[in-house]
Parts: C-alpha cells; structure tokens; sequence
C-alpha cells in the first residue's frame, strides 16, 4: 500500500472514525456501540453473574458496568497452551461531570455545576456548544438491579463563557481557570423560563415521571462535529481522538481477523483518565478474572491455563504525542513522532510504559509485515510523563507487550488534532498483529 497522505481509503477511514465518535458521546455509548457492532458480527453476549457455557471457536463478549469491554475469539490453539493476541484501550476521555444537585441561579440565570473528570485542557472547553450525554438510573420491580438507560441529549444545552477582556485584561498574560467558579456551564439565560432541574429535563426527554430517576452519569460533550482538514486534507481535527481512535481502530483490527484461528482478546476500559483504579479500570482483576474462567470453562488444567498467560501478548493502545510545531523544545530531539508517520512506540524507562525492546520487536515486525511506518516516543528527559494501561493491567498479569498510540496534538483538549493517514495505518498494523503466526 502507498504511504500517500490523505488517500482516498485513508479518508474514508478518518471520516469513519469521526463517525464514530459523533455517535459515542460518553463512555457508556461508546462500550453500547462497540456491543452492537460485535452482535452484528456473530459475537454471543456473556453475564458476569451467571454461568458461562463456551467452547473453542466461538466467539463472546461481556459488558461490566455499561463502561468496559471485553470481547473473545477463541482459538482451538488454548487448549495446547497458547495464548491470547490482546489488545486493550480505554472508553473515557477528560470532561465534566454533572453533580446530583446541579443547578444554581446568578441574576436569572441558571447554571449547571460540574467537577472536572480527568486532566482537561480547561480553556479549551470555553465558548463551545455542549451537551450532556451518560445513564440515566430508573426504578424497577427489583430494588438490587435498578433500570439503565442511555440518554443523549443530542443538541447543546449550554456553554461555558468567557469573561470579556475588559474585564480580565491580562487573560492574554496566562490566567489560572478555578474550576469551581470559572467552569459552570450556562444553561439558561431568561428569568421568563421555569428553572429545570436535570432530572426534570430527563423525565421529559424519556417520557416518564420525574420521581421514577432515582440518579444520572452524565457527562459534558462539545457537540462540534470532526472535520477533515489541511491544504491536503491531511488533518484529522475531532474530539475524543484520546481514546477512541484506538478503541474504534483496535474493534476493527479485531473483526478483520476472525477468519483466523489465532485466539484473540479486545480490552475496551474505563477510568484510565483518573487512574484506573476503580472495578471496571485497569487496575481491577476483571481481564484476569475473565481469562481465568475461560481457561476454567475449556476444562485446561492449572499448568495449561498458566501457559496461556504467559504466551500471551498485549498491545496497550493509548494515543502519543506528536512534535508540536509551535513547540518542538518540548519533544525530545531524537525520538519526537509526527503526524501521518505511522504508530508510535512509546518507551519510559521508569515503567510508566510497559514497552521493552522484546515488545517493540513484536509490534516492530507486525508494522514492516504490513508495510506500515512506525515511529518512537520518549518524553525529554526533564519532562515527566504520563502512564496508561500497560503497566497498570501487568500488576494483575504478567504479560508480554508494548505500548503504542498514534501521533496527535492537543492531547486532552475539548477537540484534538491527528493525521487523516494514521487511523489506517494503525488498523493494518493491528490487524497485523492479530492474525499473524
């Protein structure tokens, strides 16, 4: 395939990619959408809390809290030891979160209190349209396993404004947002309008009485659709690319290969934004509880299932940095990717990445198989990084494996900038690794 930037199938993926994300507004919508598209390609739904009946060659997935997913194909290969081709993203992005009481009036108008959900780029949610977008909870004959619903409420709602300059003449100079104060989205603006609370609007978006909303997940969502951009349509500009772009890129990867009979893992959790330490993270035992009952239900003795995990291989897939043009100082002179370049290997040598050089190999061939490019990342020196779910998903199983992301800007801004060729390349290298013996 030509390394072109802004191909025609590199295009049509981009613009698929943003379809995706238009459609997936909170992490419940996103693990609801990726359901979806596994029923539609054969895949049979799995209930943690009840018995499980598999076999080799079939194909599963199991949802666990409407935010994280994991979906199986299962070779005839485990029952001779080895393992899964993982790959493993996450459903959430930074945002705001609505609060339980969230409305307030200032001077007539009304406004919805928020907390920030992970490390957003504060100042690029000012003055953009939101909407809210999550679960709402409803009352049910079984008071243990209340009603869930997505809701969505598709058009903006609000927006966050700016102070004017004439009133905050050094905002030019750097100013410090509070999130407290400086964050609340305006959600109302005539005093001839009754004061809706949010679960008044949601008893009329859903039709149904106000007392049945026991409580909500929702969250903020600018509703500026992603576009395709540059003199050469080489810009890729969308909100969520961190990280739907792999968790959309790797369900792909996935489905492109279920031809094969390599037995194969795709991982799509929650909470890496906050650290991923919550029952549906990274941090949690929900990969090994599921591929311990697997190993279980396929009846392999103890020596086989242990031989499973260790012939195993994850690819924890989390977006990179790009060199940013304005501010190349801040990438390190020899190891800086840059947009369009193919899927980045990240490396850290305090662990924050999981990548070693034996991991890097592998994903190193799978590219040059695909006759993909591939590039590297290291932070500079004296700048820290962050961690993602690699090394956080290896404290609970000892796998093989390396971390890798595609190149962007703006990195947890409301809209995010990548190249319009790297979904595709990333999908071929990914697909790739998933079938390859």
């Amino acid at each position: 395939m030509s390394h072109t930037i802004a191909s025609n199938e590199a295009i049509a993926e981009s613009k698929s990619l943003i379809g995706f994300v238009a459609n997936s507004p909170s992490a419940f919508h996103v693990v609801d959408n990726l359901k979806r598209k596994l029923i539609d390609n054969g895949f049979e739904q799995l209930d943690l809390r009840n018995a499980w009946n598999v076999k080799t060659g079939g194909r599963y997935f199991l949802t666990f809290n409407g935010t994280s997913l994991v979906a199986l194909h299962l070779g005839d290969d485990l029952r001779g030891g080895n393992g899964f081709r993982m790959i493993a993203s996450h459903s959430d992005s930074p945002t705001f979160r609505i609060k339980p009481n969230n409305t307030s009036r200032v001077a007539n108008d009304t406004r919805l209190s928020v907390e920030t959900y992970g490390g957003a780029i504060l100042y690029s949610w000012l003055d953009r349209p939101i909407s809210l977008a999550g679960r709402v909870i409803l009352r049910s004959d079984d008071p243990m396993r209340p009603e869930s619903k997505l809701v969505d409420f598709k058009r903006p709602i609000g927006v966050i404004p700016s102070v004017a300059i004439h009133f905050n003449r050094n905002v030019n100079d750097g100013f410090a947002f509070n999130k407290q104060v400086d964050m609340q989205i305006l959600a109302q603006a005539s005093s001839s309008l009754q004061q809706l609370a949010v679960t008044d609007y949601l008893s009329q978006l859903l039709d149904i009485e106000s007392d049945s909303v026991l409580d909500f997940d929702l969250y903020a969502y600018d509703t500026t659709p992603g576009s395709i951009a540059g003199f050469d349509n080489s810009l890729l500009i969308c909100p969520k690319q961190d990280n739907l772009t792999m968790a959309y890129e790797s369900f792909l990867a996935f489905v492109d290969t279920l031809d094969s009979n390599v037995s194969k893992m795709l991982i799509v959790l929650d909470n890496e934004e906050v650290g991923s330490g919550t029952k549906q993270g990274a941090a949690s035992p929900l990969v090994k509880n599921v591929l311990e009952r697997i190993c279980s239900k396929l009846c392999l003795d103890v020596e086989t299932s242990q031989r499973v995990v260790y012939n195993s291989f994850l690819v924890s897939a989390d977006m990179a940095h790009a060199i940013h043009p304005n501010h190349p100082e801040l990438s390190d002179p020899a190891n800086y990717p840059v947009l369009n370049g193919g899927p980045v290997i990240k490396y850290n040598a305090n662990q924050k990445y999981m990548t070693d050089a034996d991991g890097a190999a592998v994903f190193k061939l799978a590219c040059q198989k695909a006759n993909v490019p591939c590039q590297s990342f290291v932070n500079r020196s004296d700048i820290p990084g962050g961690s993602t779910l690699g090394n956080i998903m290896t404290s609970q199983l000892p796998l093989r494996g390396v971390d890798v992301g595609n190149p962007m800007l703006a990195m947890h801004s409301c809209c995010e900038t990548g190249g319009t060729q790297d979904p595709l390349f990333l999908r071929l290298a990914l697909r790739q690794f998933m079938s390859q013996n």
